[in-house]
């Protein structure tokens, strides 16, 4: 499995005007190839009196499924481009559309492949591109004489406490990439001269935005 890996955090769109041709960039985070061709289908019926939806998305963990479509436009120019725009960004699990409206200019294939890939990049802008990484919720259990001690240790090494409980002991839930989760173990123990309870709640995939950690 993948411990790290790009995507898209949300629905996204952005329009851009080229020689008078409108392209809307949508992008959208989906899990399996299903999901895909129904976000894709949801645009295109949208957009049905559009010049042309031109869709392209990645799925799986090695990039396993790709999948592009011109829909009507020079072979080469649309679907192709958005694809490649998925695979320079490094994200997966991501389907776009992007939708034309022709305005009257032909813009030739280099001004095509150049406007496909601006309104792709616009439309994953706006969902915003995340790393995930794969980790553990850590429970720790300490006395109150440790609270200090285990709060800089965190703190030192960049592990958020995600939840705090203050009953007859101390209990935190700390979000550790797995690659660390012996390396902060043994950092706790010693820490706290071996008075430390812990527990590995369970593993997910979490990611940092606007400086705050989500869970997935």
């Amino acid at each position: 499995m993948l411990k790290t890996y790009r995507t898209v955090k949300e629905f996204g769109q952005d329009e851009i005007v080229i020689e008078k041709s409108t392209f809307i960039g949508y992008a959208k985070p989906v899990t399996d190839e299903d999901e895909a061709l129904a976000f894709i289908q949801e645009i295109k019926k949208k957009h049905r009196d559009a010049t042309h939806n031109v869709p392209a998305y990645v799925l799986g963990e090695h990039n396993d499924i790709q999948r592009c479509n011109d829909d009507g436009e020079p072979s080469g120019t649309a679907g192709v481009p958005v694809l490649e725009v998925l695979k320079k960004e490094d994200v997966r699990d991501v389907a776009v559309v992007v939708t034309r409206y022709f305005g009257g200019t032909l813009l030739g294939t280099g001004g095509l492949v150049r406007a496909y890939s601006a309104a792709t990049k616009e439309g994953l802008a706006n969902s915003t591109i995340i790393t995930k990484y794969w980790g553990t919720k850590l429970l720790v259990n300490t006395d109150y004489n440790d609270i200090g001690k285990l709060q800089y240790l965190f703190g030192q090494r960049e592990i958020p406490i995600m939840d705090a409980q203050y009953t007859e002991k101390v209990s935190f839930v700390v979000l550790i990439p797995v690659s660390r989760v012996e390396e902060i173990k043994k950092a706790v123990t010693e820490a706290v001269s071996g008075r430390a309870g812990m527990e590995e709640v369970e593993q997910l995939f979490y990611a940092l935005i606007d400086g705050e950690y989500i869970c997935f």
